[in-house]
């Protein structure tokens, strides 16, 4: 009987314990990815900075919602597909991953694409810009965030042969995003009367430009494009001066740059070069406030894939909030109703092929004497309102015709 009776309290304890344990510890955390370049050729454009980015978006909305703790995972693809994808699927299958926040470039975030849209989770992306995302390989839980090759194409391709640089060689990174921004821009220009004379492609993190720029020189084309990012295009950008290219007469067309990009070239190197992006710090009073926040952090201001990031997180926080779940199609309803009104873009809209369309701007890097210090390095030259593909050229099967 004694025996029995500690039993039933013990029991009783245990139970008691058990009721008065609050809700919030008995409910999983949200846990949000992104998978990054954070040591190879892109890591200043996303790497750390995009984490952080991802984190401040987190902080701002309390840390949890539906009374979810928000927890965010990060880690390094190395530039290879194959890790990018096995890491979404561990992530999604074993570790409870209910959103893709960003993939850094675009073979790697494709490959995730695939393994998000078989357990329908949502893929949200700053860093990538190969068009196809929202073409060919578009899902329904996948939206394409700060630009696109299309994007890029409308702007310095189609700058340039206003002003009749009709004749085009391209450097070309020989991978999903560098081929999808060659021929966007090699079809603004011929679409504008010019002409493409000739292209080279080069393996991602290539030291040596020496061969590309020689037959960029001998094409003899009035401007030479850069179809790369990152440390590549930063080489190249070195190695075309060491080579005298522009004193020859040929103009360099940096067809995608970053402020991280000028900022590590030095404003006697990138000075004039042009420009297309979507987010640049000191544009707004609402952008430089953002900014300094993430420069008392980092100690750098924020690329515009960075600047992506916090949009974007920020928008599926307040859609999972309103919608009173974390469910992908119903968040990405939600998503899709809800205009996007931030100091990263205004009146952006989500469309049914996955793209978040916004204005972008055409920049101009500062001569070493405009600038006021450092990161003061660009001039707004023009804005380039929704420059991105036309639903009615869209291949995306989710697109309506």
């Amino acid at each position: 009987m004694i025996r029995r009776t500690i039993s039933q309290c013990m029991l009783g304890a245990a139970l008691a314990g058990f009721v008065a344990t609050p809700l919030a510890a008995q409910t999983p955390p949200l846990k949000l990815g992104v998978i990054l370049d954070m040591s190879g050729p892109y890591a200043d454009i996303t790497g750390p900075g995009s984490v952080m980015a991802t984190r401040m978006a987190i902080e701002d909305a309390g840390g949890e919602v539906l009374g979810r703790k928000i927890e965010l995972l990060s880690a390094d693809h190395l530039n290879k597909a194959d890790i990018a994808s096995s890491t979404a699927r561990e992530w999604m299958d074993n570790q409870g991953v209910e959103a893709l926040m960003d993939v850094a470039a675009s073979a790697t975030a494709l490959a995730a694409i695939e393994v998000a849209k078989a357990r329908n989770k949502i893929v949200l992306l700053s860093g990538p810009g190969a068009i196809r995302i929202t073409n060919e390989a578009c899902s329904p839980l996948t939206v394409h965030w700060a630009y696109d090759t299309y994007a890029l194409s409308k702007g310095v391709g189609a700058a340039l042969s206003k002003a009749g640089e009709d004749s085009w060689f391209f450097i070309t990174a020989d991978y999903a995003f560098g081929h999808d921004l060659e021929k966007d821009t090699a079809n603004v220009v011929k679409a504008m009367g010019g002409k493409v004379l000739g292209s080279a492609r080069h393996p991602i993190n290539s030291a040596d430009f020496s061969s590309f720029l020689l037959q960029a020189q001998n094409s003899k084309a009035k401007v030479v494009g850069l179809a790369n990012a990152g440390a590549d295009m930063i080489t190249a950008v070195k190695q075309a001066s060491e080579f005298g290219l522009t004193k020859s007469g040929q103009k360099l067309a940096i067809m995608l740059g970053y402020i991280s990009d000028v900022d590590s070239l030095g404003l006697n190197a990138a000075q004039g070069l042009l420009l297309s992006e979507p987010f640049y710090w000191d544009r707004t009073e609402e952008t430089r406030k953002w900014s300094q926040r993430f420069f008392e952090r980092t100690k750098r201001m924020p690329t515009a894939a960075q600047a992506g990031v916090y949009s974007a997180t920020a928008h599926y926080l307040a859609a999972v909030k309103a919608a009173g779940t974390t469910d992908g199609a119903t968040v990405m309803k939600k998503m899709k109703e809800t205009p996007i009104n931030d100091f990263f873009a205004t009146n952006g809209k989500i469309r049914e092929d996955g793209r978040m369309v916004h204005d972008m701007y055409l920049f101009q890097v500062k001569a070493p004497g405009e600038s006021k210090g450092k990161w003061d390095y660009y001039k707004t030259l023009a804005t380039i309102p929704d420059p991105f593909l036309p639903l009615a050229e869209s291949r995306c099967p989710l697109v309506k015709k």
